[in-house]
Parts: structure tokens; C-alpha cells; sequence
């Protein structure tokens, strides 16, 4: 079974992408969450855009039932 990349719906902050890679990846979120802060803190303004692309073009995880 192959895994789909979903932007989390439980463990979101803001639009739930870092939460969505880090499950995506099997890491824990927090990590790239940092990641995502320390870039755009160090001027990478790319990450912005980024972000906001990965939101608009990464799914909501679909709803369990």
C-alpha cells in the first residue's frame, strides 16, 4: 500500500502541512515545524511560498468514518 501525502487535520497549527509531511515522512512534526521557522527566519523567502502552495495543493486528509 502506498502512502498519500495529506495535510493533517488532528495535528495542525496553522494549515496542518508540517504536521502532514512530518506523519508523510515519519518523523515527528515539531521537527518540521523547526525547520520551516529557522528557514524563514534566516531570510529564505521561498519557504513563504512554499508553505503557501503546499496548502493550497496538498489535500485535507479525508474524514474517518
Amino acid at each position: 500500500m502506498s502512502k498519500k501525502l495529506y495535510r493533517s487535520r488532528e495535528n495542525r497549527m496553522i494549515a496542518g502541512v508540517a504536521a502532514g509531511l512530518g506523519e508523510y515522512l515519519g518523523i515527528d512534526p515539531t521537527i518540521v515545524r523547526l525547520l520551516i521557522v529557522l528557514s524563514v527566519l534566516f531570510g529564505i523567502f521561498p519557504t513563504i511560498l512554499a508553505y503557501a502552495a503546499a496548502w493550497i495543493i496538498i489535500p485535507e486528509e479525508p474524514f474517518v468514518t
